[in-house]
């Protein structure tokens, strides 16, 4: 990931400025244990199966683009997933190395199995970062209720 110290001034400076939304700290609701949790993963990287419609590069980059998202089988592997994150300013490396940096799938496929989460959601989701959060608000919405129809009850967000 590239460090603030070592971007041009003006980014480095929009970035130190940009306006950033409040949350309050509280879980929104209560719950199982994690051991009977079932959980989905939803990522910012901007990922998708090598099959699915790429994000949108000009759209994304003019700053008028619906932010949406990518619908990710539970079943899939590293290899099947492309990475269309747009940013210059992000480094893959640690994508290309190991997946599990920006979509954790490997890792919860392991809890799942020694039984610390209850079970994996069918479908995972990935968004394009770099968007104020705010402006996700109506996909979040969409994507509400087919976590609820998948019994997921618990969504590890994973911000890149």
């Amino acid at each position: 990931m590239v460090r603030l110290e070592t971007l041009d001034e003006t980014f480095a400076s929009h970035l130190r400025n940009m306006d950033c939304p409040e949350y309050d700290t509280q879980p929104w609701v209560n719950g199982p244990p994690l051991n009977q949790r079932r959980v989905a993963l939803i990522s910012t990287a901007g990922l998708h199966r090598r099959e699915d419609t790429p994000f949108l590069v000009q759209e994304e980059i003019a700053g008028n683009w619906p932010p949406d998202y990518r619908v990710i089988p539970s079943d899939r592997r590293a290899e099947d997933l492309v990475m269309s994150h747009i940013s210059t300013n992000f480094d893959r490396t640690g994508f290309q190395q190991d997946w599990n940096v920006v979509f954790p799938l490997d890792r919860l496929r392991e809890l799942a199995q020694s039984n610390v989460i209850g079970s994996l959601a069918d479908y995972h989701y990935s968004f394009m970062g770099a968007a104020d959060p705010r402006r996700m608000e109506p996909s979040a919405r969409q994507l509400a209720p087919l976590l609820k129809g998948d019994n997921v009850d618990l969504v590890m967000l994973v911000p890149v």
